[in-house]
């Protein structure tokens, strides 16, 4: 016999469905020979990458921007106020410009005074009080004697108040604070401010803001941004002219109340409380009526009482019914979609965001309006909420059921 070759092949055999059997894998590193990578994987992974840092520096760019862009908000609604007037007064050959100047300083004249009025107001008051504090801590100290036979001494409070931890601890947390009040002051100023003169650039230019906005748009979207504009002046004005009347029925109230309860001041705290409530959002009726409060107390304790229980009140009857009335004339939207707005822009942009929010819903409301497609509602007697006859009502249902 021939001897065996050890190096011959053997034969594979045919698996029994008639197909080659897998091959196993070549030696190596595991790749097919010839294997590359696909070209438009480097580029999407640049691209991605690229996406990724344009994300975060854009949104690191908004976080930093975010007040100025606020500002820049506020100051847009501050101009779309004051448009009327400025128009009014530009349409009779006066500089737009001047127009804008002579409006701001109206504004500033009125607030300027208006301040200068209650700080001495509110100075004045601090000094009387300051002056009658032994007074009234020489009444409080008869009444606690009386009532729990005690024998206090105005010289023994004093000195426990002189001596005491809590006041040495408040006077040496409002030294350091000091500073952190100037900066919030000076920061506070700085705002004001800014944006006063983006709302005399936005005003005294409209025009030419409103030419380079329609440059960039064809002919159809010029005319539907205009219609924006001028829906959006109307909204806006109509919710100013709102808060003016609330503002000016709520200091009616307040002043016939302080005047009847013999309050000094009635009229610049009614002034203040119209204001404050109506233009300061979410905390303006807390600092309306605190002011007021104060004063009363100088004249009598009850009186304070008297003016807490009018404010609450009067804030229940603005509420609801005042405020959603006026508010639905004027701006021309539902109260429930008022109040809804107000949460929202709350939520959103905090005070600034309560206090635009309305406008803001007015104009997208009436500018979409204008471009949904409405249609006749049939005379069917489930629009008024009535059921028809062979539905039943859900008692007749129910008798029926227990009769069979």
């Amino acid at each position: 016999m021939a001897p065996t070759d050890e190096t011959a092949q053997v034969p594979q055999q045919a698996s029994p469905l008639g197909t080659t059997p897998p091959q196993p894998p070549p030696s190596g590193d595991g790749a097919a020979p010839g294997a590359r990578m696909p070209r438009w994987l480097p580029r999407a992974m640049v691209l991605a990458l690229a996406l990724i840092a344009v994300f975060q520096l854009g949104s690191w760019a908004f976080h930093q921007l975010i007040g100025l862009l606020i500002n820049l908000l506020i100051a847009f609604f501050l101009a779309l106020a004051i448009e009327p007037a400025v128009s009014w007064m530009a349409a009779r050959d006066m500089r737009r410009g001047l127009a804008t100047f002579l409006v701001f300083l109206g504004l500033a004249i009125a607030v300027a005074g208006f301040v200068t009025l209650l700080g001495s107001m509110l100075a004045g008051q601090i000094i009387k009080m300051v002056e009658g504090f032994p007074g009234y801590l020489d009444s409080v100290i008869n009444w606690i004697n009386t009532t729990f036979h005690t024998h206090l001494r105005r010289v023994d409070v004093q000195d426990s108040l002189v001596h005491s931890d809590w006041l040495r601890k408040y006077v040496q947390n409002s030294a350091t604070g000091v500073l952190d009040v100037s900066a919030q002051v000076l920061g506070g100023l700085f705002q004001l401010l800014t944006i006063g003169l983006f709302s005399f650039y936005f005003a005294a230019d409209g025009p030419r803001l409103r030419r380079a906005l329609c440059s960039v748009l064809p002919p159809a979207r010029q005319a539907e941004v205009l219609r924006a504009w001028e829906i959006a002046v109307d909204k806006t004005g109509g919710y100013l002219y709102s808060r003016g009347l609330m503002a000016l029925i709520s200091g009616i109230a307040h002043y016939v109340l302080l005047q009847a309860l013999g309050i000094p001041y009635a009229p610049v705290l009614a002034v203040w409380v119209g204001l404050v409530s109506q233009f300061i959002p979410t905390i303006g009726t807390y600092l309306a009526g605190a002011l007021p409060m104060l004063i009363a107390f100088t004249v009598d304790p009850w009186y304070a009482l008297w003016v807490l229980i009018f404010v609450v009140v009067y804030q229940q009857f603005e509420n609801y019914m005042l405020q959603p009335k006026l508010t639905a004339r004027s701006v021309d939207i539902h109260p429930a979609v008022a109040f809804g707005s107000v949460i929202a822009g709350t939520a959103l942009l905090g005070a600034v965001g309560a206090l635009i929010a309305i406008p803001a819903v007015a104009t997208l409301q009436a500018f979409l309006g204008a471009y949904v497609k409405r249609y006749d509602v049939t005379d069917d007697p489930r629009v008024h909420g009535h059921r028809t006859r062979g539905s039943g009502s859900l008692t007749a249902r129910v008798r029926r059921l227990f009769e069979r």
